[in-house]
C-alpha cells in the first residue's frame, strides 16, 4: 500500500477528476460514506449520541456535510460548525453544505474567537466529535482561532473522528508542526499519509482507516510513488505450508561470524533465531575460546573455532579459514558481538571485497565500516545492511537526531549509493532498496527496544534469505514476521518485560498466523 506525499495525493486527485472524468463531487460522497460507515460500526445507536461536526472551508470541510447529511438520515440529530462564513465555502463543499441545509441541517457559522466561546460548549458536551477542519494540505502551525478550536476539541472527552488527517498534523513529515487534534479514529482517503504512520505524529492519529473512495488503483502503481507500507497479503506468500518431498538442503546452509569474550550472547540469538526461521543449516564461526558457550546455547547449531586475539576477539589471522568456511554456503551473516578491535576491524574489511554470497552486515560490523564506508562498494553479492539509528549515524558522520528527523531521506540516499538494501531497524522499521524504494514494516512495538533484539532481526533476515530466490521479499518477511513475533509476546508479557529471547520464543506462533493466513 503506497503511503502518499499531500502533492502526491493532489496530483492523483487532479487525475482521477479531469483526466479520467470521476467527479470531484462524487469522490467527495463517496469520501463522506465511508467516514460515516465508520461512525456507525463503532456507534450503532446513533441517535443516542450526541454529535458534533466541526468543519472548515475546504474540501475536507465538504466531507464533513456528506457525512452530517448520512448521520442525519439515519435519525442522528448531528450540530455543524463551520469555522468560516457559508460565502467562504467554494467549488464541491459549497454544493455539499448546501446539500446538508436542504434536507433540514443547520450550519453554525463560527468566524471569530468570539464566535467560538459560544460554540464550544456544545464540543464539549458532545459523545462524538468528528475533525472536519483541516486536509492534507496544511504546512504551518495551526494558530487564532483554529488553534482555540482544536485545544478545546481535546479537553473534550468525546470519541473523536478524523477526516483524513487529525487537524493541525502537517501529512509530508512524521515531526509536529503545532497543537493538533489527538483523535480516536482517524479515516483516511485513498491511501496512508507519512504522518499517519511514523511517530510522533502517528500517536495523534488513533485507530488508522484506510477508506476507498473511489480512486482508480492503477493510479497507484506509478514508480515515481516511491514510499510503501508493507501489508500482510504481501508477505503471506513466503510462509506456506513446505512441500513434503525436501530435505535440510532445501533451506540453505547459513554461515554466522558473531561473538567475542562477554557477547557469545549475540552469536546465540542469531544462531537460534536463524534455525526457528527456517534455515536448513545453521553454522557459527566465533573466537575459539567463546566456541563451547556458544555450542551450548542449542544443540542444533554447528560451530566453527575462529583465530582469536589476546582480547578473545576474532583475529585478523582468521581471513583465511573463514573463506573456506563460506565454500557451500548460501549466504553470510556478520557483526554481532564481534567487538571493534583493531586486529578485528582488519579482519572485516580485508573479508569484505572476498564474500562470494549474499550477507546481512550488522552491529560491530557496520560499527567497523564507518571508518571505511567505501568498502561496503566492494562487495560483490547482494547485501543487507541492518543499522539501529546510532549506528547508521556512525556510517553517515552524522547525529542520530539527523538520522531520526531524516531517515526518509537519508535511507535511501545511502542504499542508492552504495548498492544495498538498507534495514533501518526502529520502532516502524524501514528498508530501503537499491533504486530508491522505502517500504515501512507495520508490525512490532516499543517493548523490542531492548538488547538483542537486533541480532534476532538479521539472524531471521540472514534465514529467509537462504531460503527465498527474491532478497527483497526475504528482507521484507523477515521484519514482518519478527515484529509480529514480538507483538505476540508483548501480548503474552507486556512490553516492558519483553526480551529478545521472548521474540524468538514467539516465532512459532507467528510463523503459524501466517501459515494460516
Amino acid at each position: 500500500m503506497k503511503v502518499l506525499t499531500s502533492s502526491q495525493m493532489k496530483e492523483i486527485d487532479r487525475t482521477t477528476i479531469e483526466d479520467i472524468g470521476i467527479l470531484g463531487t462524487t469522490l467527495m460522497e463517496n469520501a463522506g460514506k465511508q467516514i460515516f460507515k465508520n461512525i456507525r460500526e463503532r456507534f450503532p445507536e446513533l441517535s443516542k449520541e450526541k454529535i458534533v461536526i466541526v468543519a472548515g472551508k475546504g474540501n475536507n470541510g465538504g466531507d464533513g456535510f456528506v457525512v452530517a447529511r448520512h448521520l442525519y438520515n439515519h435519525g442522528a440529530d448531528p450540530y455543524v460548525l463551520l469555522l468560516a462564513s457559508k460565502g467562504e465555502v467554494r467549488g464541491d463543499a459549497a454544493i455539499n453544505l448546501k446539500k446538508a441545509e436542504k434536507i433540514g441541517i443547520k450550519i453554525n457559522e463560527v468566524c471569530s474567537p468570539k464566535d467560538w466561546k459560544l460554540q464550544k460548549e456544545k464540543a464539549s458536551q458532545a459523545t462524538l466529535l468528528v475533525d472536519a477542519i483541516f486536509g492534507t494540505g496544511l504546512v504551518k502551525p495551526a494558530e487564532g482561532l483554529y488553534l482555540a478550536v482544536i485545544k478545546d476539541i481535546n479537553k473534550s472527552k468525546a470519541y473523536k473522528v478524523a477526516v483524513d488527517i487529525p487537524s493541525g498534523l502537517s501529512s509530508d513529515t512524521y515531526q509536529i508542526i503545532g497543537p493538533c487534534v489527538r483523535a480516536d479514529l482517524t479515516v483516511t482517503l485513498a491511501a496512508p499519509k507519512v504522518s499517519h504512520v511514523f511517530p510522533p505524529a502517528e500517536e495523534y492519529v488513533g485507530e488508522l482507516v484506510v477508506a476507498d473512495i473511489g480512486v482508480p488503483s492503477s493510479l497507484f502503481d506509478d514508480e515515481n510513488l516511491k514510499l510503501e507500507l508493507v501489508e500482510k497479503k504481501t508477505v503471506l506468500p513466503y510462509f506456506k505450508r513446505r512441500r513434503k518431498d525436501t530435505h535440510k538442503g532445501t533451506y540453505g546452509h547459513l554461515f554466522i561470524i558473531s561473538g567475542s569474550l562477554g557477547k557469545t550472547g549475540a552469536a546465540a540469538m542469531a544462531g537460534k533465531a536463524a534455525l526457528k526461521m527456517g534455515a536448513g543449516l545453521v553454522t557459527i564461526g566465533t573466537p575459539e575460546s567463546c566456541l563451547p558457550i556458544v555450542a551450548r546455547s542449542m544443540d542444533e547449531l554447528m560451530t566453527e573455532p575462529l583465530a582469536e586475539t589476546q582480547e578473545k576477539t576474532i583475529s585478523h589471522e582468521a581471513l583465511e579459514k573463514v573463506l573456506s568456511l563460506l565454500e557451500g554456503k548460501d549466504a553470510l551473516m556478520i557483526g554481532p558481538g564481534i567487538s571493534t578491535h583493531k586486529s578485528t576491524a582488519e579482519f572485516v574489511l580485508s573479508l569484505m571485497p572476498k564474500i562470494n554470497v549474499p550477507a546481512v552486515v550488522d552491529a560491530d560490523a557496520l560499527n567497523i565500516l564507518a571508518s571505511k564506508p567505501e568498502t561496503i562498494k566492494s562487495l560483490r553479492q547482494p547485501a543487507v545492511l541492518t543499522p539501529h539509528p546510532g549506528e547508521f549515524a556512525r556510517l553517515l558522520n552524522l547525529s542520530t537526531r539527523d538520522v531520526v528527523e531524516r531517515k526518509l531521506e537519508l535511507a535511501p540516499q545511502f542504499a542508492e549509493k552504495y548498492g544495498v538494501y538498507l534495514v533501518l531497524k526502529a520502532y516502524r522499521t524501514i528498508t530501503a532498496t537499491p533504486d530508491g524504494k522505502v517500504f515501512i514494516n507495520p508490525t512490532g512495538n516499543p517493548g523490542m527496544a531492548t538488547a538483542g533484539s537486533g541480532d534476532v532481526l538479521s539472524g531471521m533476515i540472514a534465514s529467509m534469505i537462504v531460503q527465498e530466490k527474491n532478497l527483497l521479499d526475504a528482507v521484507l518477511a523477515a521484519v514482518y514476521i519478527h515484529g509480529l513475533s514480538g507483538d505476540i509476546g508483548a501480548e503474552k508479557l507486556g512490553e516492558r518485560a519483553l526480551t529478545a529471547g521472548d521474540i524468538i520464543r514467539y516465532l512459532p506462533s507467528g510463523l503459524r498466523r501466517l501459515e494460516s493466513g
